[in-house]
């Protein structure tokens, strides 16, 4: 479990490219070694991975063929930087919401805008995700929590608004418009939506004519 707020960005050291498995290899601050151990869980632009070796300070991940298709870990080279956050411990303060690293999908960067002290990405997501999205909810983009606003549910596209301090902290600033961002909606409200929804299936099933 993660809170959706990230420790930092990082560059990726090493990719080792096998048939249905990378081998991310990425180099962490002592701050986000400690107490690290094998099979520990860290979250890497929002999934959760196993770390599988510790060298020093280079910190190696296997991402499976699952996790690099429906994320966007697949395209990650040598020197790309990605946001890192460790896995909430016990009586941690949550400043962002509860993010499980279970990536549900990407979301493809459309627009960029930068207001003064300000910067805006709009975001395409994939229609069957759109009833879990609401404004002034919650999403994690890259594992960072972030609040919607500007919600088109015709469109499926959304805003989100990043202060400087989120720009200088994550890889937001890196990103171009067409990019892949991998999303991950909030639990307590996809789980609201399905059972309203199957509630009212059930509902409407009794009422039908045998």
């Amino acid at each position: 479990m993660y809170t959706g707020i990230v420790a930092g960005a990082f560059p990726i050291a090493e990719v080792v490219e096998k048939p249905g498995l990378h081998t991310l290899v990425i180099r962490l601050p002592p701050e986000l070694l400690q107490d690290l151990v094998l099979g520990a869980s860290v979250g890497m632009d929002g999934v959760c991975l196993t770390v599988t070796r510790i060298d020093d300070a280079c910190v190696s991940f296997d991402a499976m063929q699952e996790t690099l298709q429906r994320t966007n870990l697949g395209k990650l080279r040598a020197g790309d930087r990605v946001n890192i956050e460790r896995s909430a411990k016990g009586q941690v303060e949550i400043g962002g919401h509860i993010v499980s690293g279970h990536v549900d999908a990407t979301a493809t960067l459309v627009a960029i805008e930068r207001p003064t002290n300000n910067y805006v990405m709009t975001l395409q997501i994939p229609p069957a995700y759109t009833p879990y999205v609401f404004n002034k909810g919650f999403i994690a983009l890259n594992g960072c929590s972030l609040t919607v606003s500007d919600l088109d549910p015709i469109s499926g596209q959304f805003k989100v608004w990043l202060i400087p301090e989120t720009l200088q902290r994550t890889t937001f600033a890196d990103k171009q418009v067409g990019d892949q961002i991998n999303m991950e909606v909030d639990r307590q409200t996809q789980v609201i939506v399905d059972t309203v929804r199957r509630f009212l299936r059930e509902q409407q099933d009794r009422l039908l004519p045998p």
